[in-house]
């Protein structure tokens, strides 16, 4: 009999080398490191327009403002340091006193205005009827022009004497002429400028009431809650937040009211604020004392106080929210 060949048992899988001498190293992944840096240069590479615009129009001259506040600047010479004397100037001036009052009175009267024009006409475009589309457009185009520098000289010239506004009071037996001849009236007008362009809040308004639902209103009608009662209990606290953005854009816009007030009012010369500072609002003051008088270190102190101003009004504002504005989720 021949010899018996014997085989070595056979093993599964892929045999084992031999380790190699030192320690085991894995090799460095940076693929995803470098895609990772690819995509935040590009990033950055998009938003760099934004950021150089950002430091060379708002964040540079901001720092410069600040600065200015404190220095006596003329435009012309060199700034000199002359410390708080422009803000102990500026509470001293009874017209700088006068422009606060105006303000506050245009904001805590034309905000409120145009608000409640802008729901009022939002809950009734909000029901279906032909031509929504149309007037929807015809409401919201005031809005698109209303600032411009042309709507406010037409707007000058219907209010003026022997205009559309006066010859109408005629009718009725009112002879209080123009309304931009009268210190006492003219803020008036520019209250009816601002309610005319309720557009762009009575947009936001109707999208809010898009969001209500329907199952609300079935369910107070059911119980037999009128129109009232179903739009103070139901509508309101629904669109709350709505409310709550409105307000808050408009009172900023408020504040910061000039290319009308400062038309309206005459536009040039010693009343350029209108008719015995009738329409001496904070920003008209503001370019008066820096473009007219050429005090812009007293014009960027006023710059400052407004922006504090705000600051602290929208800070009221997110405050007061906790007690009036409801969310989904049940919070507030």
């Amino acid at each position: 009999m021949g010899s018996a060949v014997t085989h070595a048992p056979a093993t599964e899988g892929p045999a084992v080398s031999e380790p190699r001498h030192g320690p085991v190293t894995s090799p460095r992944r940076t693929g995803p490191q470098r895609h990772g840096r690819r995509e935040n240069l590009a990033g950055y590479l998009f938003m760099s327009p934004w950021i150089a615009g950002f430091l060379l129009l708002t964040a540079g001259p901001m720092a410069a403002s600040l600065y200015f506040a404190f220095t006596d600047y003329n435009l012309f010479d060199a700034p000199r340091w002359i410390g708080l004397d422009n803000f102990s100037e500026m509470f001293g001036d009874p017209r700088w006193r006068h422009s606060v009052r105006v303000t506050l009175w245009y904001v805590v009267v034309g905000t409120p205005i145009k608000l409640i024009a802008a729901l009022g006409v939002a809950l009734l475009l909000a029901q279906k009827r032909r031509g929504q589309a149309f007037y929807r457009a015809a409401f919201y185009a005031p809005s698109l022009i209303g600032a411009s520098v042309s709507v406010a000289i037409v707007w000058k010239a219907i209010f003026s004497d022997d205009a559309v506004v006066d010859r109408t009071q005629q009718l009725f037996g009112i002879d209080a002429g123009g309304w931009t001849g009268d210190p006492e009236l003219i803020i008036y007008s520019l209250v009816a400028l601002t309610v005319w362009q309720f557009g762009a809040p009575m947009v936001i308004f109707l999208a809010g009431l898009k969001q209500v639902p329907r199952e609300l209103y079935e369910a107070a009608d059911v119980d037999g809650a009128g129109k009232l009662r179903q739009f103070w209990n139901i509508t309101l606290p629904m669109i709350s937040p709505v409310l709550f953005f409105n307000v808050l854009l408009e009172t900023i816009h408020s504040f910061q009211i000039f290319s009308s007030a400062y038309i309206v009012g005459g536009g040039a010369g010693g009343n350029a604020c209108g008719p015995a500072d009738g329409t001496m609002v904070y920003t008209c003051y503001l370019y008066v004392q820096g473009f007219e008088n050429s005090r812009m270190g007293l014009a960027s102190a006023m710059a400052w106080m407004l922006l504090i101003a705000v600051a602290l009004v929208t800070a009221v504002l997110f405050w007061s929210q906790k007690r009036w504005v409801h969310y989904e989720e049940g919070g507030r």
